[in-house]
């Protein structure tokens, strides 16, 4: 009889032990679940800062790219090289680059501007086309040299991309007696140059 009259005042201690517990258990899981909920928007957080970060840095790179071209086509649009052919500045260049060198005397052949061959191939694709005129050249050397100085000075000042196509270089026969102390032409060399710039395409 004490065993049972004891058993009736503990059940409802023990019952409210028991809903201590699940309470317990749900708060742990609840708790659980919420770390992991916020493990998972941290995650996600992090991800979207990342992808935000390599966005902006391609952009960045897009944009330094962009000024770095536009810097490289202002630089050729105040060389000459895009836009309309400045022939009679190549003409003075040569002029100018003979007398500066001492060279002997240079003939030349200037061919109007043609299309190329890989901007025709483009079509309509592209808002400018490469030109090519191209320059057969005649002129008497001392030695080698001076042919390499006088297409290196070309290409260092003309407004215009050079493009040797050939050269070919002869010994000249001696064929009279020259004043003693004077110094006559050793070789001849004739070479086909392409003169290239750049031009907008005509719709």
């Amino acid at each position: 009889m004490l065993i049972q009259a004891d058993f009736k005042y503990l059940r409802w201690s023990l019952l409210g032990a028991l809903l201590m517990i699940l309470l317990g258990a749900g708060l742990v899981m609840a708790a659980r679940y919420y770390h992991l909920q916020q493990q998972t928007t941290h995650r996600q957080a992090v991800a979207q800062r990342t992808e935000m970060q390599g966005k902006l840095a391609r952009a960045r790179d897009e944009e330094q790219e962009i000024r770095q071209k536009i810097l490289r086509f202002n630089q050729l649009v105040s060389r000459g090289i895009i836009g309309e052919e400045r022939r009679l500045d190549w003409v003075e260049q040569v002029r100018q680059i003979k007398a500066a060198r001492k060279l002997y005397d240079i003939e030349y052949e200037l061919a109007p501007r043609q299309l190329l061959e890989a901007s025709a191939a483009q079509g309509a694709s592209g808002s400018f086309n490469f030109y090519a005129s191209t320059m057969r050249l005649r002129m008497q050397l001392l030695h080698e040299e001076d042919l390499l100085h006088f297409l290196g000075d070309l290409r260092e000042t003309e407004p215009a991309f050079l493009r040797p196509r050939s050269c070919a270089i002869e010994r000249i026969q001696e064929t009279s007696v020259r004043p003693s102390g004077s110094l006559a032409p050793q070789l001849k060399a004739e070479c086909v140059i392409d003169w290239i710039t750049i031009g907008e395409r005509k719709i």
